[in-house]
């Protein structure tokens, strides 16, 4: 070998060495990078996943465990929480927090920051504590206990705040959903608190008055007053008292049947003994002899509460034949349809007009009566209690214009299968 390259053999080596430290410096940066994306990756996917979870949950604080689970992982430590699910509720410990962490629990979703290593305050404490941050207030915090003065990287820091930021926002939508709500009913409530108050002071009126002239002039004139004339007026009486206990009977049922948790007093009835009930009572009154029933043959036994189902049949015919000339009939079919039955209560009345054939089914609603030469008594109640009786059923109730005039009001209750009766020793 020439003596002029063995001279250069020293530096040579040198930079062959520097070249591979080079290669491997580059190497290991590049190993670490991959490492960082696949951990951010998974971050981002994690969190992903638990938002879209949060997004969906219809009760946030049903899924608090899986943010503990997720945060425990993160961090290979033991998770606490403290939930506020609702305003001025008692607020819910998740976990096993001692009485030193759940102040720091109560201190952070107090102040809405996060406190303990790697923040801004309490830095000295050996846990951590994050706030479960809504947009306007901390619905809660969570600790990660045990971490002393190693604070967690900046990455995970960021993403465990990410989590609990997620259920905070959740947590919040759920309470102003149910402050929504609440609102909601307590605007319906006073709705109907009005509206009753208007039917009573109108519809409640010309009834007392009746029943107050009738029952005065009984008292004062009654030795002057014939038998036809003295019957006459005791009729008025019993017709009108019948109209308000009615009216009465049917607010009170609107009211308890929209109040939430209502509870039925359901059994498996005949159709054709509730039926036949109702054209017992019906039978009583002077036009009651225009009602015809049809009932089909071999129907199943109905699981309803058989008081409501008679309501709603007493209010339907009387609806029927208040509204339908005193000549037409009124019929009452009841029959099969598929997995439902069909009760019907069909007239020849005027008809009901298209905009008002929802309407008519909203409280205190009357609809056009146009056709009418005297408006015919009543408060609007009858047919909103109907639709009431039809939905806790979870039936349906609708109104059909037929086609040569008049209308059907059609309840489709569906069908269970009735439990098999005992077998009858031979």
């Amino acid at each position: 070998m020439p003596r002029s390259l063995i001279q250069f053999l020293p530096w040579i080596a040198t930079a062959s060495l520097l070249a591979l430290a080079w290669a491997g410096w580059k190497l290991r940066r590049a190993w670490e990078g991959l490492r960082a994306a696949q951990r951010a990756a998974r971050l981002e996917r994690a969190l992903r996943e638990f938002g879209d979870l949060m997004r969906d949950a219809d009760r946030p604080e049903a899924h608090a465990h899986e943010l503990l689970r997720d945060l425990s992982a993160l961090a290979g430590l033991p998770v606490a929480a403290l939930l506020r699910p609702a305003s001025g509720a008692q607020d819910v410990v998740l976990g096993e927090p001692d009485a030193n962490a759940l102040a720091g629990l109560q201190l952070c979703a107090d102040c809405g920051r996060a406190l303990g290593p790697g923040t801004a305050h309490h830095a000295g404490e050996p846990d951590l504590y994050l706030p479960l941050r809504g947009r306007d207030e901390a619905l809660g915090a969570v600790t990660l206990r045990g971490l002393g003065t190693q604070a967690l990287a900046a990455d995970q820091l960021a993403h465990a705040q990410a989590l609990c930021d997620q259920m905070g926002l959740a947590l919040q939508r759920r309470r102003v959903q149910d402050e929504a709500r609440r609102a909601g009913e307590l605007a319906d409530i006073q709705s109907t608190r009005n509206a009753l108050l208007a039917a009573i002071s109108h519809d409640y009126r010309t009834p007392l008055a009746t029943i107050m002239g009738s029952a005065s002039a009984l008292q004062t004139q009654g030795e002057r007053l014939n038998p036809a004339q003295r019957q006459e007026l005791a009729g008025r009486i019993i017709d009108e008292t019948t109209r308000l206990v009615r009216l009465t009977d049917n607010t009170l049922q609107l009211a308890r049947l929209g109040a939430p948790g209502v509870t039925l007093r359901c059994d498996w009835e005949s159709a054709e003994e509730i039926v036949g009930a109702a054209l017992r009572r019906v039978r009583r009154r002077p036009d009651g002899e225009r009602v015809k029933a049809r009932v089909a043959g071999g129907l199943p036994l109905l699981w309803c509460d058989a008081a409501l189902m008679s309501q709603l049949l007493d209010n339907l015919i009387d609806n029927a034949l208040k509204y339908s000339p005193r000549e037409a009939a009124v019929e009452l079919l009841v029959r099969r349809a598929g997995d439902e039955v069909l009760l019907a209560v069909r007239d020849r009345g005027p008809g009901i007009a298209a905009a008002w054939r929802e309407r008519v089914f909203d409280a205190f609603q009357r609809g056009d009566l146009a056709g009418f030469a005297q408006r015919p008594p009543g408060a609007g109640v009858g047919l909103a209690v109907c639709r009431a009786i039809a939905e806790v059923h979870q039936g349906a109730l609708s109104l059909r214009p037929r086609g040569h005039g008049g209308c059907s009001f059609e309840m489709r209750l569906p069908l269970r299968a009735a439990p098999a009766l005992p077998e009858v020793a031979a």
